[in-house]
């Protein structure tokens, strides 16, 4: 047959498929190791792949399911036969093999736990579902536009590494996320390529008579959004990926999963509810066709999977077991963990209530919930919140029995943006605790940096340091010599320097200039000088252009005679946000000025792969944010993993971990600037001054500091001692374990006691509670021993008169909440201590409780009482928002300690 060149403008395929390489049977394990994307955080499998071919690797992006596609026939053949090659590709999947298998820190713990309370069989659950909207694993897999989906790939890479039972839930965007350009005046361009998930290392996920497993929802007037299931296997976890271009679909429900965050409101909530209803029917297709145990928790890492917790209680409702709604609800919030990852309302999806009641009415998603117990969920009712809107974070923490965010200063600022779900309770006391964010080392930490580390402690022992965390391991950093860390920092920076330099004269050329105008990029930053980086999403709140606001002074430190620095920048604006791409175009057009061109860059297109060079290469990474709006900030993590230095504002972890010594902290001008202040700017100009000092006066001098062997010794002190206490710290081995051990093992033990009749009975005695809480009230509070001058080490009595309606002295818990008075008599470091009933109520049905007091400190001191629900299946004293004071003329008595 004779090939005929035809133009490729004139010939398009009516059908496009993938044909999929075959094999010699002797690199057949090469297709198990491919689809395995634990390929992207370990370095000898991703050298064997390399080595196939390693032009073909690099022209590839380094994926190697295309590389196998590539390589060609004869290469193959020629590797069948190449002993040396088949024995390091036996190791390499007797590795893998043993990684999927062998028991882990998870299996350990459930090993060597002690007997579980309340007879269960096991204090951890058997399986976790995880919800997110995206993942960051792999450049290769594109799902992701930032630290959300970056978060949750780590998280899902972690639970891996540590044998955690995890399943990993999100929609395939078959356009991922945008890619970024620049034109030639700096403005961002959004380019969406097709991704073809036959190309992927996805594997369709099918009926047992080979058919995909088909999802479906029911949306309004008759129609129905119906998606397969595409499965990328994370190691040991596997992650489904929902996918509705398919052909059941017709066209407007074939693109719900066109774009991650693309569209308008009716498009974001069809995802949003093919996520949360379509993600759990998934789970249970995949358990079913799997054998994989059926999760006894569910994460839902932000608010848009909430819709997975209607879903679950319709499950309950459906199965006929005499569960009704308020029951059902009470066993699904038992089970649930939800986890908010944003500090400012705006950050939040909200729909029109008309919008969601279309979608969930008569014939609507879930037949058999009505709507008039649906919107309530999502409902701002509280004072200051919008009536006609329905608020996803809302939703995820009224279905959720345990809720968290991702700093300890985040976990307070989630406490007070939402306060007003909880009325009558400070907001330290909110059901919202916080579990700091991590980072995957093995991903995120360079490959010279392990090779050094496996000199000094030996492979397999920085292996567990990187996985779990332990803090002994990491000490042995400690004794690696002063020039060695030095040596390896100009290696990184020189690979950075190198990566930059190529990016910048693609970016160019992309821009339109020509390759006669870009000589002038070869002599762009320089390996020895001082490297500072700044990379992530271009909100306004992150300020990106706060080093530009004088812009003399920032060009006086890149050019100084004797200090130079040289700044690295990266970034995306949301496509819709003109605001944020006009910060990168001032940006930009600063970088293009020929006077700084060689000393500060813009780099389009940030993502994973830029990053694995950017972390590592720097010495210092900046962090801006206005201060508490970062929730947690990791790329500051993982920098710090790689020996760079922090210099950041105090937020997010950085507030919580900075000591000092191990970077430095940007002064902050809290409160000036914000809105109705007479100079809006002025925080901006104050910030901006404080870094400039910083760099000019600590940074740069400590860092060209020298000694006659040309080592910076203080330097590399910092760096150390970055490594040794940062180093567990930041991991997300240790966030895994912190959310096994604090929120998952919980959650199932709770599941697990409502499942046996306490859902029923949690229910109901909430609704008895409700019904009675007005009838609830402080009569009289009696007090003894305090005396004209009380001291310290003393007690008091108290004896509280309370009146419960018709509820039990049982179903209540009265407290006496003791602290510092300020002047307004406000507690301001209360402690609660919990009184006991004596005896049975009066004749006017009022119950006493009593006990002591302890005078534990000085100063101004004073005590209120009040009155809790309480109930063993009860998470927290605050769960149903609901307290009883007594009226002020009588709630506090207050003195002074002596």
């Amino acid at each position: 047959m004779q090939s005929v060149p035809l133009p490729s403008d004139l010939v398009k395929a009516i059908r496009r498929f993938t044909v999929r390489t075959v094999l010699p049977e002797p690199l057949q394990p090469l297709t198990e190791l491919a689809q395995n994307l634990r390929w992207s955080w370990s370095p000898e499998t991703r050298e064997l792949f390399e080595s196939l071919d390693p032009e073909t690797w690099q022209a590839t992006g380094g994926d190697p399911v295309k590389l196998l596609g590539a390589v060609s026939a004869q290469r193959l053949a020629d590797l069948a036969q190449d002993s040396a090659f088949l024995e390091r590709l036996a190791a390499a999947s007797e590795d893998l093999r043993g990684y999927l298998t062998d028991p882990r820190w998870y299996q350990a713990a459930i090993e060597n736990a002690p007997p579980a309370p309340h007879g269960d069989d096991a204090e951890l659950p058997a399986a976790i579902a995880y919800f997110s909207p995206e993942y960051g694993i792999t450049e290769v897999l594109p799902q992701y536009s930032g630290g959300l989906g970056i978060l949750a790939g780590d998280h899902l890479k972690a639970a891996s590494d540590l044998g955690v039972p995890i399943i990993g839930v999100g929609l395939l965007y078959r356009h991922g996320y945008f890619r970024q350009s620049l034109s030639r005046e700096g403005w961002q361009q959004e380019h969406y390529p097709v991704l073809d998930p036959n190309e992927l290392p996805l594997t369709l996920v099918r009926e047992d008579n080979g058919t995909p497993a088909l999802i479906s929802i029911a949306l309004p007037g008759g129609r129905s959004l119906k998606a397969h299931i595409w499965c990328a296997q994370v190691g040991r976890v596997p992650l489904l990926l929902l996918d509705s271009d398919i052909e059941e679909n017709s066209a407007g429900e074939r693109d719900v999963t066109d774009r991650l965050y693309g569209g308008g409101s009716e498009h974001r909530l069809l995802q949003e509810m093919l996520l949360g209803i379509g993600g759990v029917r998934a789970v249970r297709a995949f358990c079913r066709l799997t054998g994989h145990p059926a999760p006894e928790v569910f994460h839902t890492n932000e608010g848009h999977a909430g819709f997975l917790g209607l879903e679950r209680i319709r499950e309950l409702v459906a199965e006929g077991n005499g569960l009704g709604f308020e029951a059902a609800l009470e066993a699904v919030r038992s089970g649930t963990v939800f986890t908010t990852h944003t500090p400012v309302p705006a950050g939040i999806d909200r729909f029109d209530r008309e919008l969601v009641s279309r979608h969930f009415g008569e014939d609507g998603a879930l037949p058999g919930v009505p709507l008039e117990h649906i919107l309530p969920l999502g409902s701002e009712s509280y004072p200051g919140g919008e009536p006609n809107l329905f608020n996803m974070a809302v939703m995820g923490l009224r279905l959720a029995q345990r809720a968290n965010g991702v700093s300890t200063l985040h976990g307070q600022v989630s406490r007070e943006m939402f306060n007003g779900l909880w009325p009558g309770f400070d907001s330290t006391e909110l059901p919202i605790t916080s579990i700091t964010n991590g980072v995957h080392a093995p991903t995120w930490v360079a490959p010279e940096v392990l090779k050094l580390g496996a000199r000094q402690a030996g492979a397999e022992r920085v292996e567990r340091a990187m996985m779990v965390g332990a803090s002994p391991r990491w000490e042995a950093v400690a004794e690696i010599p002063d020039a060695s860390i030095w040596e390896l920092r100009r290696v990184l920076r020189a690979q950075l320097v190198e990566d930059v330099r190529r990016r910048l004269y693609d970016a160019w050329r992309q821009r339109g200039a020509g390759a006669a105008e870009l000589g002038w990029v070869c002599d762009v930053l320089d390996p020895d000088v001082l490297t500072i980086g700044f990379a992530r999403r271009v909100p306004s709140y992150k300020r990106l252009t706060l080093m530009l606001r004088d812009r003399d002074r920032l060009t006086e430190l890149l050019l100084h005679p004797e200090r130079p620095i040289q700044i690295v920048v990266a970034g995306k604006a949301h496509p819709a946000d003109d605001g944020g791409k006009r910060l990168v175009q001032e940006l930009v057009r600063f970088a293009d000025d020929a006077k700084v061109r060689h000393r500060i860059v813009f780099l389009p297109d940030y993502g994973m792969k830029m990053a694995q060079h950017l972390y590592p290469g720097c010495d210092v990474w900046l962090n801006n944010p206005l201060r508490p709006l970062e929730a947690c900030g990791t790329s500051g993590m993982k920098a710090a993993l790689n020996g760079c230095l922090n210099l950041s504002v105090l937020d997010g972890w950085w507030d919580e971990w900075f000591d000092g010594d191990n970077g430095w902290a940007i002064p902050t001008a809290d409160g000036i600037g914000a809105e109705g202040h007479p100079e809006p700017d002025r925080r901006d100009d104050l910030e901006a001054a404080a870094l400039y000092d910083l760099v000019e006066n600590q940074v740069a001098p400590r860092f060209y500091d020298r000694g006659a062997d040309g080592v910076p010794q203080r330097w590399i002190e910092m760096v150390r001692h970055t490594l040794v206490t940062l180093g567990p710290k930041v991991l997300a081995g240790r966030m895994v374990r912190d959310y096994v051990e604090r929120l998952y093992a919980p959650a199932a033990q709770a599941n697990r006691r409502l499942a046996a009749g306490g859902a029923s009975e949690l229910a109901s005695w909430k609704a008895r509670v409700r019904a009675n809480w007005s009838r609830v009230a402080v009569d009289h509070v009696e007090t003894t021993g305090l005396g004209d001058a009380p001291e310290l080490g003393g007690a008091l009595s108290l004896r509280v008169q309370v009146a419960l309606g018709d509820l039990d002295s049982g179903d209540v818990d009265v407290q006496v909440v003791a602290g510092r008075v300020d002047d307004g008599d406000r507690i301001t470091d209360g402690t609660a201590v919990a009184l006991k009933p004596a005896g049975r109520p009066d004749l006017e049905g009022r119950w006493l409780f009593e006990g002591p007091l302890a005078l534990d400190r000085t100063g101004p001191f004073g005590y209120t009482v009040r009155i809790l629900p309480s109930h063993r299946l009860l998470a927290s004293g605050a769960e149903l928002g609901l307290v009883a004071i007594p009226a002020e003329s009588e709630g506090m008595s207050s003195g002074v300690l002596r």
